[in-house]
């Protein structure tokens, strides 16, 4: 094994404070909206923290690892856009606040309310089957980290009996997980996260200021020279030859957050969680900023891989890699394993205990808030709308620990037998399709458009599932097949959108009344709307529930994110009339990283005394609370 006592150590102690955390949070969950969403209790740091964990994942590292040591430096210049379309998109509330405003609990609880309950029953059918099927390869890509990173052996020998670590480590990863998750639903998964979170955070920067201090900036510049000029790692404008990974990429990543926002279910507790709408959209706001430790080190690190695979002056370890490298395992596989195997060459003891509990909180975090949002999507979007009458608390939340256990069982034999041949974000990209690929006509259209009807949204989903699903099945009777999964997303997305608009105006016309499905108006309820709300360009400027500290935080981000974009416009006129310089290029790589440590150092700190302070309220509120045993989810119809 490659862990000493001191790393095993730090391993023990987080993995004590993360069931700790759970034992005592489980205690306010007695509700099924306590379960499903915290009691919608959770203020905006604590959601961001624990949300933004959750989304991340064991699997979301690797992933990103894997990415960026293909693209380097030069996907990270496209990506300075994405932040200004992030932050349109949390600043204006786009879907979250108005999903907020509906009072869901689920996205097809919505769809129920917005469209009819057999949409509900389809939508909530397919969110669950893309969602099993896109995490079915979670605890296999999870599993193999830790096996290759950690250095265990194969098989372990038990009563007499040889048991497969690779079995044995899903196992453990899927049983804390589901422990969490039926200890206390969605109030102990928050808490949990957060903690976890916090962690991560911290840890992330640990290991981005070692590689910073300890591998020569020389070494990594003339290691990503070595790359052809036209697939260059350096210079974005010198990419044309960049395959998967490339400005197509990016495009479609950026269309993908406008239309699909909120899409994806796999945090969908998550979207219901928060104290009131404006809590919500806050929390999207600093989510801008507290990525940043998980940006800078995804984004780093990999470079630091790829000097070492590369540069002469490493050739031991990079030979010692290659030989940790499995054998038998698919390119897919083994490319997933690079970073990790340089990493556990590099860092020293402690700090390999320190990204082992790190990987090992990502692990859990993910996998008890995507089990808990898939089983909950089951029972509360197909079985009781099925049904067609509520159950019994009691049976309502064993009913979901049923559901949730199955989930876990699936993606425990998907993982055993599925054999992953492309990189994990465009396996992501292809079966998040199933489900995403049409629901961000559906959601944008119920929730911004009168004009949108039944018929549209039955059209617009099919056809998103059936360009997903094809594409699946293609890329499994023929890999390598040019289309790649995240170009077989946008044929989805563009699809769907067009057939949503069309099947609309060309049916009968009808007319919604949104402002009873948003609780505007005469509608509205008490701590949950503001008279006045702004609209159009508006939203982009304060609103009444605007504190002079919610002022402060929006300014500076917005400051910050075009101050960034503003760099990119001005880089993108000077680099399409001159050729810039690799030189030139490290030097403004080198100054970026620097500033986004700075920031990244600050926003764990201050996310994470902001999260304790919203810790202490959600459980005073919990504490005192009566229960609404009725708020469960069920559409009662008036």
């Amino acid at each position: 094994m490659v862990l000493t006592a001191l790393d095993w150590s730090i391993v023990a102690v987080v993995f004590v404070v993360m069931v700790g955390s759970v034992l005592v949070s489980r205690l306010q969950m007695r509700s099924v909206a306590d379960f499903l969403a915290a009691g919608r209790t959770a203020g905006r740091y604590l959601l961001t923290v624990s949300a933004g964990v959750a989304a991340l994942g064991a699997i979301t590292i690797v992933g990103n690892l894997e990415m960026n040591l293909v693209a380097g430096f030069s996907m990270q210049w496209w990506g300075m856009t994405m932040g200004v379309v992030l932050l349109l998109v949390t600043v204006s509330g786009w879907v979250i606040y108005r999903f907020r405003q509906t009072r869901c609990l689920t996205l097809a609880q919505f769809f129920e309310l917005r469209y009819s309950r057999g949409f509900r029953i389809y939508t909530g059918s397919i969110a669950f089957l893309a969602g099993i099927v896109n995490m079915g390869i979670f605890p296999a890509v999870e599993a193999r980290f830790f096996i290759h990173f950690c250095g265990l052996p194969p098989t372990v020998h038990l009563f007499g009996l040889a048991f497969s670590t690779f079995a044995l480590v899903m196992v453990f990863l899927l049983a804390v997980a589901l422990f969490f998750v039926f200890a206390g639903g969605q109030v102990a998964v928050i808490v949990s996260d957060f903690l976890q979170g916090a962690f991560v955070n911290f840890g992330l920067i640990a290991i981005t200021l070692f590689f910073v201090f300890t591998v020569d900036w020389g070494a990594i510049r003339e290691a990503l020279q070595q790359a052809p000029r036209d697939a260059s790692l350096i210079n974005p404008f010198h990419t044309s030859e960049v395959k998967d990974f490339n400005l197509w990429y990016f495009l479609i990543g950026v269309v993908g957050v406008l239309y699909g926002t909120m899409s994806w279910q796999g945090t969908q507790a998550y979207n219901s969680s928060a104290v009131n709408a404006h809590e919500a959209k806050m929390a999207g706001v600093l989510g801008l900023w507290r990525g940043m430790p998980q940006t800078v080190m995804l984004g780093f690190v990999p470079i630091v891989a790829y000097t070492v695979l590369h540069h002469p002056s490493y050739a031991a370890i990079a030979q010692t890699v290659q030989g940790l490298l499995p054998m038998g395992e698919t390119e897919a596989v083994r490319n997933q394993l690079q970073v990790p195997l340089v990493m556990r060459q590099l860092l020293p003891m402690g700090l390999i205990g320190v990204f082992t509990a790190l990987m090992l909180c990502a692990s859990i975090t993910t996998f008890d808030t995507y089990l808990h949002s898939w089983g909950s999507i089951l029972v509360q979007d197909v079985i009781i709308p099925l049904r067609g009458r509520p159950l019994s608390t009691r049976a309502h939340l064993r009913a979901l620990r049923l559901a949730i256990l199955l989930v876990a069982v699936f993606i425990f034999c998907f993982s055993l037998v599925f054999r992953q041949t492309q990189y994990i974000f465009l396996f992501f990209a292809i079966t998040g399709a199933i489900f995403a690929g049409g629901s961000g006509a559906i959601i944008i259209g119920g929730l911004y458009w009168r004009r949108g009807t039944t018929a549209a949204a039955w059209a617009a989903m099919t056809t998103g599932s059936v360009v997903a699903v094809g594409g699946i099945i293609i890329h499994q009777l023929q890999p390598g097949f040019p289309v790649n999964g995240q170009e077989f997303w946008a044929l989805a997305m563009g699809a769907s959108a067009l057939v949503f608009v069309l099947v609309s105006l060309l049916g009968k016309r009808t007319d919604f009344d949104l402002d009873r499905l948003l609780h505007r108006g005469p509608y509205v309820l008490p701590g949950e709307g503001v008279a006045g709300r702004p609209r159009g360009w508006r939203v982009l400027g304060f609103s009444p529930e605007f504190s002079r500290g919610d002022k402060a935080v929006y300014t500076a981000n917005f400051a910050w994110t075009f101050a960034w974009f503003l760099i990119f416009v001005v880089g993108l006129v000077y680099n399409l009339s001159h050729d810039v310089s690799d030189d030139a290029w490290m030097l403004f790589w080198k100054i970026q990283l620097g500033i986004n440590i700075v920031l990244a150092c600050v926003t764990v700190v201050w996310f994470t005394a902001g999260g304790l302070k919203d810790l202490q309220r959600m459980f005073r509120t919990l504490r005192g609370r009566e229960r609404d045993h009725a708020d469960d989810g069920f559409v009662r119809r008036d």
